[in-house]
């Protein structure tokens, strides 16, 4: 591709890693740790510190292997193409079940300002699904202006999360401190069960790498971008949660479909509600085209290798991958029918500990990826070496000690819905001899 043809810079491609990561579970998980405590919020810096090794990794890779399609043409090119498409495939779920959480998110944002959508499945299915047809349009339409729109959402997500944060310090209540391990399970358990959780909210971290053909001078701009935006995210939620856990009690939390609009009520009054709630739904706005636009994009870089069916490679007249994108919408929007037969929490906990799943293959065939790449390349120092292999181990064990967080069930599920994948891989290679 033409470098007169990329649209994407540095704020651009720093606000796909950023909105994305700033997305649904930030603003939920407040009331998702309740339980957990103390040690829950101290997760935080757990997957905080993973997602800074992991930062690392895909910003090595991507220096290295600038192209389309982020963790899947790493991993192709460090082991192949059957590794390669198992990555592929499990992203690939990650992202349409990520859009089916976050837009159970969205809408129970938008309660705020609709309330009878809390009285009605159908209704909150209904906007669901509009919502996600509406995004999909935005990136049918093409990679600009699809751009644009991400960068607009993040910045406008990142104030009301600061501002609670910020003004938060001054209105904690002793009394609701929570207590350390409210659960009496073994800390090593709880850590660890806290840690699948708010990775979730870490998750995209790797975004930018996956459009690399559209990014301006991807080896600079696309390992600044990854490693700004998992600093400043960091930040942004250790701060937020600590000021929501604190000033919010916990019975109140634990039930809350709104954690941060509870605590902005506490602070500046109810009309402080209506303000947090239209942060929150910017914030999953931006996180769902992001997921949405990945969802094409994945798919799209497979297919033109083979190991995905030859349509997802088409391109429309505008340069994207429509059919993907309209696939990954019509996935994400009937998980999200299905899963309104649970609980509001209920649901959303058990689409963001499988999307996560599924997206920590990706992580740890990446950091084996970057660990190969290392121990091949004669031109580096030895202290570059000897960092590079000890990230690359560090975020590869983060990955697997994240995936036995998830618990017996969601990994049951997990493996199912990859093995699933084994059939799709044979025709499309059928398809392509």
């Amino acid at each position: 591709m033409a470098e007169q043809q990329r649209s994407l810079g540095f704020w651009r491609t720093w606000s796909l890693s950023a909105g994305y990561m700033i997305g649904s579970g930030i603003f939920l998980m407040p009331t998702v740790l309740a339980p957990y405590g103390l040690l829950g919020l101290s997760s935080w810096l757990i997957t905080g510190a993973g997602a800074v090794l992991l930062a690392l990794v895909f910003g090595n890779l991507s220096r290295r292997i600038p192209k389309v399609g982020g963790p899947y043409a790493y991993t192709r090119e460090a082991f192949g193409e059957f590794p390669g498409f198992l990555v592929a495939w499990s992203y690939w779920i990650s992202l349409w079940v990520g859009t089916a959480a976050i837009t159970v998110a969205m809408v129970g944002y938008l309660g705020v300002f609709i309330p009878a959508l809390g009285e009605s499945f159908f209704a909150q299915i209904a906007l669901g699904l509009v919502i996600i047809a509406m995004v999909v349009a935005i990136n049918i339409n093409g990679m600009r202006q699809t751009g644009i729109f991400q960068l607009a959402l993040t910045v406008l997500k990142i104030i009301p999360l600061v501002a609670v944060g910020i003004a938060g310090l001054f209105y904690i209540d002793g009394g609701h401190v929570p207590d350390f391990n409210p659960s009496g399970e073994p800390p090593v358990s709880v850590l660890a069960a806290g840690a699948i959780l708010t990775m979730w909210a870490f998750v995209g971290l790797e975004a930018a790498t996956i459009p690399a053909g559209d990014v301006i001078n991807p080896e600079k701009n696309i390992p600044r971008a990854l490693i700004l935006a998992v600093l400043i995210v960091v930040a942004i939620y250790f701060l937020s949660s600590f000021a929501v856990m604190t000033i919010v009690d916990g019975a109140t939390l634990a039930q809350s479909e709104a954690p941060f609009a509870d605590a902005a009520v506490k602070i500046w009054g109810e009309w402080a509600a209506y303000l947090i709630a239209l942060g929150a739904v910017f914030s999953t706005l931006g996180a769902l085209n992001c997921n949405i636009l990945l969802g094409g994009q994945m798919p799209m870089a497979a297919a033109k290798k083979g190991v995905f069916p030859k349509a997802f490679a088409n391109m429309n007249k505008n340069g994207t991958p429509a059919l993907a994108l309209v696939v990954g919408g019509i996935l994400g929007g009937g998980l999200m029918i299905l899963n309104y037969t649970k609980g509001f929490v209920e649901a959303f906990i058990f689409m963001i500990l499988l999307s996560t799943l599924a997206t920590l293959l990706a992580y740890a065939g990446s950091s084996l990826a970057d660990l190969k790449f290392s121990l091949k390349d004669n031109t580096l120092t030895p202290g570059i070496l000897a960092k590079n292999i000890v990230v690359a181990l560090l975020a590869f064990a983060f990955s697997i000690f994240l995936a036995v967080g998830a618990g017996a069930d969601v990994l049951i599920y997990g493996g199912l819905m990859l093995l699933a994948g084994i059939p799709v891989y044979m025709f499309s290679r059928r398809q392509n001899k």
